[in-house]
């Protein structure tokens, strides 16, 4: 098909063109006839620029007149003055006034108006993606995971990195989430998986001397969906030899300094705060904790405050072990008031019983100082003057209490100081909060299953100082060994996690006893890595950050679908091209397979 080539795009025209001939190619996004006079709006990635067709024009007035929504068209013409600006636009003070017209391919009408504010349902969109995506929001959304991509390759490619390919089919460790599953038509029934991460692949490339690592890649896991997960997704990942905790550290600053100037124009400060898993929990009441409420809420350990009270609940609760806590909010935080009334007061209560706790105690100090609670009649006056010095209550305070298992308290304050936190809208989305939290526990114990399991993963080191404990069965100290393993949290979210890695054959057969692999399920599992490690593994350690996650966030989204060009549904289905779909018998046999009923 003959046409007239664009000159210029949709985005780029302005009145320093005025008097030039150009052509446009672009979809048509809107059309008006004022008195015979037709005015289209040319849409493509990069804009929108009007055209205009003077009624005198008769043939091109009337293939104008014909024209509808999302039809493909060339325009050629002179770069004008426009009358009434468009201050909306960049294109907003010139139009094309047209002087040849053509359809380069029509289109059916729309199942919904390829518009900003779209009125479709997001199922709808996502099966008709091709059209979402014309949306300049959509567009910009992929436009700018586009930018942070160059500039990841750009850091770390300065740092001396080398970008490695790692397999996509690989061999099955279930250890964690599911795999996904593909079989082999060469050898039947057997397996290769999809890659929850290129973990081992990394690690022994760091056995190769490669030194230092780094991959924008796909990772797979089959698991349950939500706005932030998807069933294959990417992630930054990066691997490096001869170094400690400190080296990662310093080198995933920079890369978020520089993204963050380039993307947001915000300078980062040169080093992240670090606390540990244990401090986190204690204070935070999560392991992710958002800093923009850092001091905020902070939760306060009652336990010993209110050990002399005759509150049964209580002291039911202290004799089992278990933990006293609550957290405190005063009238105003950060300039935003804070009324806590009897209603909003019932409200977390009700919220306390859906998170597993059988009640919220709740005490208040009154503008006169007396305090209003109903706990208070069975509470001595060591246990109130305990409450008060704790929080150092003043007037218009209010103290949230939970008790009960001492690890459920705490996740049970840390949810409640966020959902506090979010209904007076506390969280200020001007502000940008990294932190790394380090230390975690190097296993937890699965009570499903009736053993420990790994926390991270299974190749995460412990620290040096509870090496000693992996010969240990006694269960409380399993737990107590922490690993050389860190998150980076940004504003409440894990952005990336990493360790230290195991490089040493024995440490690494150690943790595996402790997860209740045998010899033989170690090699069967692991063999090729452990094989690797015998042939002079050198210290090593990396992190990964998702990438889908990050790119979201600094797009200023809660979904990750909406900066991913053909996301899956929470249902991990495509609506576009309908996959999962059934296959053919023949493909079935031809892999040695056969479907089980129901």
């Amino acid at each position: 098909m003959l046409y007239n080539k664009r000159t210029n795009t949709c985005g780029e025209l302005n009145t320093r063109n005025i008097g030039e001939t150009v052509v446009l190619n672009g979809w048509v996004a809107k059309k008006r006839d004022l008195g015979g006079i037709i005015f289209i709006d040319v849409r493509d990635r990069y804009g929108i620029t009007q055209i205009k067709v003077s009624p005198e024009k008769k043939n091109i007035s009337a293939l104008a007149a014909s024209l509808g929504n999302e039809f493909v068209i060339s325009a050629k013409g002179n770069v004008i003055q426009r009358e009434s600006p468009n201050k909306n636009i960049p294109t907003g003070e010139i139009e094309i006034d047209v002087d040849e017209l053509q359809v380069l391919n029509e289109s059916l009408t729309t199942p919904f108006v390829v518009e900003e504010e779209v009125k479709a349902n997001e199922d709808l969109r996502l099966q008709y993606r091709y059209l979402d995506l014309r949306r300049k929001k959509m567009m910009d959304g992929l436009l700018l995971r586009n930018r942070v991509y160059q500039l990841v390759h750009e850091y770390y490619a300065k740092l001396n990195f080398v970008e490695v390919e790692t397999p996509i089919l690989m061999k099955s460790t279930p250890e964690g989430a599911r795999d996904y599953l593909v079989p082999s038509r060469v050898h039947k029934g057997k397996f290769y998986a999809l890659p929850q991460s290129p973990q081992t692949y990394k690690q022994i490339l760091m056995v190769s001397g490669l030194d230092r690592y780094v991959q924008i890649c796909k990772c797979f896991r089959d698991e349950d969906l939500r706005a932030d997960r998807q069933p294959e997704f990417t992630q930054i990942d990066v691997e490096m030899s001869f170094v400690g905790q400190e080296d990662v550290f310093k080198i995933s600053e920079g890369l978020f300094a520089k993204i963050w100037k380039e993307i947001l124009n915000f300078e980062l400060p040169v080093r992240f705060p670090r606390i540990t898993y244990d401090e986190a929990m204690t204070k935070y009441g999560i392991d992710k904790p958002d800093m923009r409420i850092k001091d905020l809420m902070v939760i306060t350990d009652l336990t010993a405050a209110v050990k002399t009270c005759e509150f049964k609940v209580f002291n039911d609760v202290i004799n089992s072990g278990g933990m006293i806590a609550g957290i405190k909010t005063g009238k105003s935080v950060n300039g935003a008031k804070i009324e806590i009334t009897r209603k909003i007061s019932d409200s977390y209560t009700e919220f306390a019983k859906k998170i597993g706790f059988g009640g919220l105690a709740t005490l208040k100090m009154n503008d006169d100082g007396t305090l209003q609670s109903s706990i208070l009649k069975f509470l001595n006056e060591e246990s109130i003057n305990g409450i008060k010095n704790a929080f150092d209550i003043k007037p218009g305070d209010f103290v949230f209490i939970l008790s009960g298992e001492r690890n459920k308290v705490l996740a049970g304050l840390g949810q409640m100081r966020l959902k506090i936190a979010e209904d007076f809208k506390l969280l200020d989305d001007s502000k940008h909060e990294f932190i790394w939290i380090t230390d975690f526990p190097l296993f937890h114990y699965d009570e499903e299953e009736n053993r420990f399991v790994g926390e991270h993963h299974v190749f995460t080191s412990p620290k040096d100082e509870f090496i000693h404990l992996l010969d240990s069965k006694d269960r409380k100290e399993i737990e107590s060994i922490r690993a050389n393993c860190y998150d980076l949290v940004y504003n409440g979210t894990e952005l990336g996690s990493g360790s230290i890695r195991i490089h040493n054959s024995d440490t690494q057969k150690k943790v595996f006893n402790v997860i209740g692999l045998t010899d033989e399920e170690a090699i069967e599992k692991f063999g090729f890595i452990l094989e690797a490690f015998r042939y002079g593994a050198p210290p090593h350690g990396g992190v990964a950050f998702g990438f889908d996650r990050l790119v979201a966030m600094l797009y200023g989204t809660k979904s990750i679908r909406d900066i991913i060009a053909f996301p899956k549904t929470v249902s991990a289905a495509s609506l576009m091209d309908n996959c999962p779909s059934p296959v053919i018998n023949q493909q079935l046999d031809e892999l040695g397979i056969q479907l089980k009923k129901g």
